[in-house]
């Protein structure tokens, strides 16, 4: 029996999707990380725990100071749970381009949640770099108003931190370190540097690629074409991600959004699997893997989010 629902953050199962790669002749094993079964139905549970307790172990947070944190909806939505129990009071700054399942649930969980109209021109449901930069403008205006403490889950290590202590052990032990491959969808970088940095370790051999929208592939150095997309949570295309510094790439991989809808949509009809977009991308990602470089490896992946955050989108139309 838990305490809170913070203790509930964190080992998730690790599936294997045997039928979806039988269904495409595909040879190897893709294991899927069901980080959508945390309590805020998103693998960024663990990093706004970790980012948290950094900052109280840091001295950087006060009893009862107000957080503020820029948020696509799962952090947030995270956040709001940690610090509803742990007694912060907690605002959320996102951009309107971003379902309203997710503004809803942060309230529903005590946030505050304060929405940022997107640039003009700017397509609902596909939020961009410039779009997020008015967010960020937003949430330190907010920060200094409240003398708050802000997360700034793109560069403050401890969302990393959760990741290498908790992600990464938990996908080696659970494939008993059967593991060749692991890819995964980048928004602020931090789970795939932490995932990574612990699997580098444990086995150097094991390939690490990062994933970005196609037309949107600032990280790997592409020229930014089309940098509103589907895939919500990332692909902002931010050229210098501050957790990939020292943290190796063995591969960059693009994936269209439709081609990331269109994983999500098999992954819940073969799998029974209700994933969102970057879900979507990282099966995506991996079956391609799998059908060349990677033929016959086991590549790891994770579920990021729940499909139910992706119900007013055409997601599962």
């Amino acid at each position: 029996m838990y305490q809170s629902a913070l203790e509930a953050i964190g080992h998730t199962p690790l599936v294997r999707l045997d039928r979806f790669t039988r269904n495409r002749d595909l040879q190897g094993t893709i294991l899927a990380k069901l980080d959508y079964l945390n309590p805020g139905f998103s693998k960024k549970d663990r990093a706004a725990l970790g980012a948290i307790e950094h900052a109280e172990a840091a001295g950087m947070l006060s009893p009862g100071q107000t957080v503020v944190e820029l948020t696509s909806g799962n952090m947030g939505t995270g956040l709001a749970i940690v610090c509803s129990i742990r007694g912060y009071p907690f605002i959320a700054v996102m951009s309107r381009g971003n379902s309203p399942e997710r503004a809803r649930m942060m309230r529903a969980l005590g946030a505050e949640v304060v929405l940022v109209d997107q640039t003009p021109g700017s397509i609902p449901g596909q939020v961009s770099g410039e779009d997020l930069e008015l967010v960020e403008l937003e949430a330190r205006r907010l920060t200094e108003k409240h003398g708050g403490f802000r997360v700034d889950q793109f560069r403050r290590e401890g969302a990393l931190l959760a990741h290498y202590r908790t992600t990464g052990p938990e996908i080696w032990s659970q494939a008993d370190g059967h593991l060749d491959g692991f890819c995964d969808f980048l928004g602020s970088g931090g789970t795939y540097a932490g995932v990574t940095r612990f699997l580098k370790e444990k086995n150097k051999a094991i390939q690490c690629y990062a994933i970005e929208p196609e037309g949107a592939a600032a990280v790997s150095g592409e020229d930014v074409t089309s940098p509103d997309h589907p895939i919500q949570g990332g692909g902002y295309a931010i050229p210098d991600l501050a957790f990939l510094r020292d943290v190796p790439v063995d591969g960059y991989l693009t994936v269209s959004g439709e081609e990331a809808r269109l994983a999500a949509r098999a992954l819940a009809a073969e799998e029974g699997i209700f994933g969102g977009y970057s879900a979507g991308a990282n099966l995506a990602a991996a079956a391609r893997l799998l059908a060349g470089e990677m033929r016959g490896r086991t590549i790891a992946i994770m579920i990021c989010d729940s499909g139910l955050k992706y119900l007013s989108t055409d997601l599962f139309e």
